[in-house]
């Protein structure tokens, strides 16, 4: 018997909302984008979006934690994870992410970051999951960095969470100069300078050998 080709499923009229929210809010900022706009971008009606959320502001903390699940799947498959030295996978992560670097500004910056700058001290709900998101993505390099500590003997001022938290706040702050210099070379050049941090607290000079 011949099998039946399946059909490719086509993402429903809330998954397109979700994918428009990514798009357009990180290229126009969450305050400027309208309903009409994520409607219009996702190609579904304003009956759609009322049936999926309540409001814009419902539709963002979705937004935050969809944003959480298409990264962390992209982070979790990625090549720095493989190396057995767990300071060469810290590292990795840096290269990683300037790596991701490419493209107009708004192709590489992050929705959460853009979203709190402009609603943290208006809506605690967008706010808290923006911060459950950068705050969840920090916490998965501490292992990492707990264990390349342990294996040098190296005391992190603040432990392995501070530092892991401080990689997002470099990384988030390089994306807003990004965006006031309307140039990526900022990001990556932030992130070069992290890379460099990190190898010196870990003790490592940039061939590789401890210093």
């Amino acid at each position: 018997m011949t099998e039946k080709p399946q059909k490719t499923k086509r993402p429903d009229a809330r998954i397109k909302l979700l994918d428009s929210a990514l798009r357009v809010i990180r290229m126009k900022g969450y305050t400027a984008t309208t309903v009409d706009d994520l409607c219009r971008e996702a190609g579904v009606t304003k009956g759609a979006f009322f049936h999926h959320f309540r409001s814009k502001d419902d539709l963002a903390v979705a937004a935050a934690d969809y944003w959480s699940e298409t990264t962390g799947a992209l982070f979790e498959k990625a090549a720095y994870h493989e190396p057995e030295d767990p300071l060469d996978r810290v590292l990795g992560y840096l290269d990683f992410r300037k790596a991701l670097v490419q493209g107009d500004v708004t192709e590489f910056t992050c929705l959460v970051g853009t979203m709190v700058q402009e609603v943290y001290d208006t809506n605690p709900s967008i706010r808290d999951a923006c911060n459950r998101s950068i705050t969840g993505h920090a916490a998965t390099l501490v292992s990492d960095i707990a264990e390349a500590a342990e294996a040098r003997g190296v005391e992190i001022p603040g432990g392995a969470e501070s530092l892991a938290l401080h990689t997002q706040v470099v990384i988030q702050g390089a994306f807003v100069l990004a965006k006031a210099g309307n140039a990526p070379s900022i990001a990556t050049d932030s992130i070069d300078h992290l890379k460099r941090y990190v190898e010196l607290l870990f003790g490592r000079s940039r061939n590789g050998r401890a210093l």
